[in-house]
């Protein structure tokens, strides 16, 4: 496995050297776009826009327009600004992890020790243990500052970035039902249907299918078969007057069938 960033874990005076590594794989088939005609590829390329001309790889560089001129960045323009962040991930606090909702989690990653530097690291993840506290970070990746959660996972230390609280829309721009007009009892029915199919979560349960079926078409076209086509499947919305009546079904009839509302 590739690491994708090396440098320092920063816990108070303490450095702790460490590789940062994808802890997340793609599960999505890989697709090329083709000519239909001859089956070619097609590939894209990046155009001069004034000229039309393909602009080599090694000419390209970054730019920012300012007051309507590009400005251009080199590497070592990003390296200079928090050059610190650059190198190093640095734990500014720790909290409970329930206190962060988890509509601000992103991409996560596994943190490693470089060799020789594995004290301190399980020093760091034995202590979050303990307490029972996550860290809150930040770091440079890739010219962009991130905000991170640091948690220990088994033996291993996972950063997970986090979004900051600009990035998150507020809902009140959202029209949503603020209070719902219902009967006592279709909410108890309700709350009947939940506690019915709770379990205890188990990731290894839910596979990606829809992956699986879309590979078998595959191999079938590959072969000259054809699949009948699917029937129509049309999604008719509950309305409020029946809900009491699909409710009851519902908990008569065993699993749920998922519906809009």
């Amino acid at each position: 496995m590739k690491a994708v960033w090396k440098g320092s874990l920063g816990f108070g005076l303490v450095n702790i050297p460490i590789k940062m590594y994808s802890a997340t794989k793609a599960r999505r088939l890989d697709f090329d776009l083709i000519d239909r005609r001859n089956h070619a590829r097609v590939r894209n390329q990046r155009v001069n826009e004034k000229t039309g001309e393909v602009v080599p790889y090694d000419e390209i560089v970054k730019a920012y327009k300012y007051e309507g001129k590009y400005v251009e960045l080199t590497d070592e323009d990003f390296e200079k600004v928090s050059a610190e962040k650059n190198q190093i991930v640095q734990l500014t606090a720790f909290v409970d992890e329930e206190e962060i909702d988890e509509i601000y989690f992103k991409k996560p990653y596994y943190l490693t020790p470089e060799k020789g530097n594995k004290t301190g690291y399980g020093l760091l993840r034995d202590a979050m243990r303990r307490t029972g506290k996550v860290a809150i970070a930040s770091l440079v990746m890739r010219g962009t500052e991130d905000l991170a959660v640091i948690r220990p996972v088994g033996d291993a230390l996972v950063l997970q970035m986090l979004r900051f609280g600009e990035e998150v829309r507020d809902v009140k721009d959202l029209e949503l039902p603020h209070k719902v007009d219902i009967g006592g009892k279709q909410l108890d029915m309700a709350v009947e249907l939940i506690n019915q199919f709770s379990t205890e979560f188990d990731i290894q349960d839910y596979k990606d299918t829809y992956t699986e079926d879309l590979m078998k078409l595959i191999e079938s076209k590959a072969k000259g078969k054809k699949k009948p086509a699917p029937k129509k499947m049309e999604v008719v919305p509950t309305k409020t007057k029946d809900l009491m009546a699909q409710l009851k079904a519902s908990l008569e009839g065993g699993q749920p069938r998922l519906r809009a509302s």
